[in-house]
């Protein structure tokens, strides 16, 4: 028995000792990787840009992205701010001579792509060179490259130009044959979010206007490749409507590209025009390396300045409670507009919206945030990717809207989904339910049976005056009946190119531009930007997600590229709980 206690002992100090080291480990680990260390610009340089992973529009706050721990690669993705400010920087870093474009796979969308675009061809201004070269272009890397003084292909790459296309997933064959009942409650003809559930294709309504937005989107995107490559639009959309380029020599014989070429001879190039030696190294440094250093005009730190604008982040789906950088917590963003609100050193606020929307009676808690800063100091909003439905309601109260030509926006609409899974619960697993109750509607809601039509009706009003709300609020913020914002709402989707025509937007223009409004309307000639909310410290977002972290890349390794539809699921139950003002999220684009 003393042998066994000695043994249990061993193993008791044996794991309590390892478990020391590694933390001792973790913890020099982090320190290491967090220490700020100035990266030495060579003359010469080459700034290298490689987008391979989503764009966030801020870079996490994440020590470790350069490393990989217990197995797990930690996410590498620059935040568009920084991208945005070291291609400015760059532009005037003497020691900077071009810009590298190097293999990007450009995952983020149209909008975000669109900013990056924009700074780029500011950068060509300072005469300095763009050189892009990948193995494969997609449509939204080969958007970003074309600005590009060079465009450079593998002559056994591959080059997709044919057109976009949506594809929406619908659900409702096997929710029938799982005996479940989508109930939907809604206001908006155009309001497709309940669709997937309901129906097996597009109606007639959301494909009239899936077909219109996607044909504006890819109007931008021929516009400005037309303008960049100098070849008439018709011809582009003629090369992609008939599949003209087939093998990598057909992308030069439409003058889409400037040649095929290896990477090494492309980095020889890249050598010869920042006069190095072909035998020596070219002098390069990644943006993410060049962004460690000073110079970005936001700060999340720098509180104390007079005359500040700040850039309050609301990006993600809209739901209550705090939420994270990645989710919009009404309870977080409406604490920070009360902030910037009541701190006489911030003379504007720029509201930078990237959301599809969610939670309607959250979106409503941050629109109240929103006018009533209104009514204290200037309030611009910067439109991402998306500022559609919740995320268009918490938008709509602000002095000016801008947005990018290809913002996906509107859908001004309501809906909710209730269960009714009888068919599963009862006709297939023979469960029977019986109880009491002391209300007419105290079960109203229940998953085990179908609404009534008087429940029905109940919450057809609430999403009425939900919908009443929400129209209200625009009309209100700009300045329009509601009648005519009922007409050009029913949860129809449009561009930022099409909203700036109905009066949805006022400008098109990028986050800059919303921060040149909000100091012009402020009167500040001198200001400093700082960003809003304070991100969370890695140690706390660490410990509050990488449970769920661990859980999600399991699930993705085992489902593989299944893993969208079980997303698509587990969004689908969320979505049951409370009325949405969402867009839909079941939609994916090529």
């Amino acid at each position: 028995m003393k042998q066994f206690f000695k043994f249990v002992l061993a193993t008791i100090v044996g794991v309590f000792v390892a478990g020391l080291v590694l933390v001792v480990v973790f913890v020099g680990i982090i320190v290491a990787a967090s220490s700020d260390k100035e990266v030495k610009i060579d003359d010469n340089s080459i700034l290298t840009i490689s987008l391979k992973n989503a764009v966030p529009e801020r870079t996490p706050n994440n020590p470790l992205a350069n490393l990989s721990f217990l197995g797990f690669d930690e996410d590498k993705s620059l935040g568009l701010n920084d991208i945005l400010a070291s291609i400015k920087k760059a532009k005037d870093d003497k020691q900077i001579k071009g810009i590298y474009l190097a293999d990007n796979l450009t995952l983020s969308g149209q909008a975000t792509t669109q900013e990056i675009r924009n700074a780029l061809i500011d950068f060509k201004k300072s005469k300095k060179f763009i050189i892009a070269y990948a193995e494969v272009y997609t449509q939204s890397s080969y958007y970003l490259a074309s600005v590009a003084d060079k465009v450079y292909m593998n002559p056994k790459g591959i080059f997709d130009f044919a057109g976009m296309s949506q594809q929406i997933t619908f659900f409702k064959g096997a929710l029938d044959k799982l005996g479940v009942e989508a109930q939907i409650i809604k206001v908006g003809t155009y309001k497709s979010a309940v669709e997937p559930f309901i129906l097996d294709k597009m109606s007639d309504a959301n494909r009239e206007q899936v077909t219109s937005y996607l044909g504006s989107l890819n109007n931008q995107m021929l516009s400005g490749i037309s303008n960049s490559r100098h070849i008439n639009k018709d011809s582009l959309f003629n090369i992609a409507n008939n599949l003209k380029v087939r093998m990598p020599e057909d992308a030069v014989t439409y003058k889409l590209i400037d040649g095929l070429k290896y990477k090494d001879e492309v980095l020889n190039e890249l050598k010869g025009l920042t006069k190095v030696d072909l035998k020596k190294n070219l002098h390069a440094v990644t943006i993410e390396s060049y962004a460690q250093n000073d110079g970005d005009d936001e700060s999340d730190g720098d509180k104390d300045t007079d005359n500040q604008i700040a850039m309050v982040y609301a990006s993600g789906e809209i739901n209550g409670g705090n939420g994270d950088d990645n989710t919009i917590g009404s309870d977080r963003i409406s604490a920070t507009l009360r902030q910037a609100r009541l701190n006489d050193k911030v003379k504007a606020v720029v509201l930078r919206v990237n959301s599809p929307g969610g939670s309607s009676l959250a979106s409503d808690v941050i629109w109240r945030e929103v006018s009533l800063t209104k009514k204290v100091k200037p309030v611009i909003v910067s439109m991402g990717d998306y500022a559609a439905s919740g995320g268009y309601y918490i938008a709509c109260a602000a002095d000016s809207i801008f947005a990018e030509p290809n913002t996906i926006t509107g859908s001004i609409g309501i809906f909710a989904i209730l269960p009714n899974m009888r068919g599963l619960l009862t006709g297939k697993l023979g469960l029977t339910f019986d109880g009491v109750k002391t209300g007419k509607y105290a079960d109203l809601g229940d998953a085990t049976r179908p609404l009534t039509p008087e429940e029905r009706a109940i919450l057809q009003n609430q999403v009425n005056r939900g919908y009443g709300d929400f129209t209200g609020a625009v009309a209100a913020g700009r300045k329009k009946t509601t009648e005519y914002i009922n007409s050009i709402g029913q949860g129809r989707v449009w561009t930022g190119e099409q909203a700036i025509k109905i009066g949805l937007v006022d400008r098109l223009g990028n986050i800059n531009d919303a921060v040149a409004s909000a100091a012009k309307k402020a009167g500040l000639n001198k200001y400093k930007v700082v960003a809003y909310p304070e991100q969370k410290s890695f140690l706390k977002s660490l410990s509050n997600d990488m449970q769920s972290r661990v859980q999600t890349r399991l699930v993705k390794a085992e489902l593989g590229e299944t893993y969208t539809y079980y997303q698509q699921l587990k969004t689908m139950q969320q979505m049951m709980h409370t009325p949405q003002a969402r867009l839909p999220f079941f939609a994916t684009m090529k």
